[in-house]
C-alpha cells in the first residue's frame, strides 16, 4: 500500500507527539524516583550567637537568650526533619570544645571533620548575631562532611525580640535554605 505525502507527514507527526509523550513519561518517571532518593544524613550542631548589640556589653549572656538560642536549634531541626530530604545526625554527645564552648563559627570548617565521625554527610551551623535589641541576623552554613566545601550558605535580617528567632530560623529555612536546594 502506498501513502502520499501528506500521509506519510501526518504518520510521522503522530509518532514524533507519540515519542515527546513517552519522553515526558520516562522524565516523570525519572522525577519520581529522585524524590525517592534516601535523605541526606546531615549533623545540626546547636544555633550560636553572636550578640554585638550596645546592650550586651550591660548585660552578658543570660538564660533567656541559652533558652531562645535552644528554640532556634529545635526548630531547624523540625524543619529540616519535616522536609524529607534529611535524616538527622544526634550531636548531643559531642565534647569537641568548639561545639561545648559554642565556637563553631569560628573554627573554619572544623565542624566537618566533628560530623563525618558522627556518620553524616553534611554539616550544619547557625549563627543568630543580634545587632539590637530588635534587630537579628540568622546565618545558615552547610558544609559537604568529606571535602569541606561550603554547599549552601544563606543569611536574613529579621526584626523582633529574642523571643522571635526561632521564627526568624523557620522562615529563613522554608523561604532560602530548602528553596535553594530545590
Amino acid at each position: 500500500m502506498h501513502l502520499g505525502t501528506k500521509s506519510a507527514r501526518t504518520l510521522s507527526a503522530i509518532g514524533s507527539i507519540g515519542v515527546l509523550l513517552l519522553s515526558g513519561a520516562n522524565f516523570a518517571a525519572f522525577a519520581a524516583d529522585a524524590e525517592k532518593l534516601p535523605p541526606i544524613k546531615i549533623a545540626v550542631f546547636d544555633f550560636e550567637l553572636e550578640d554585638v548589640s550596645p546592650a550586651s556589653l550591660l548585660l552578658g549572656e543570660t538564660t533567656s537568650n541559652a533558652a531562645n538560642m535552644e528554640r532556634a536549634s529545635s526548630e531547624a531541626r523540625r524543619v529540616l526533619a519535616q522536609s524529607g530530604r534529611y535524616s538527622l545526625i544526634d550531636v548531643s554527645k559531642v565534647d569537641a570544645k568548639p561545639v561545648t564552648e559554642k565556637s563553631l563559627r569560628n573554627c573554619d570548617g572544623c565542624e566537618t571533620g566533628i560530623a563525618l565521625q558522627l556518620g553524616a554527610e553534611q554539616s550544619l551551623i547557625g549563627v543568630v548575631r543580634r545587632v539590637t535589641q530588635t534587630d537579628y541576623y540568622v546565618l545558615v552554613r552547610i558544609r559537604d562532611a568529606r571535602t569541606g566545601k561550603i554547599l549552601n550558605e544563606q543569611e536574613a535580617n529579621f526584626a523582633g525580640g529574642a523571643d522571635g528567632w526561632a521564627s526568624g530560623v523557620r522562615m529563613l529555612f522554608k523561604h532560602q535554605v530548602l528553596a535553594s536546594a530545590d
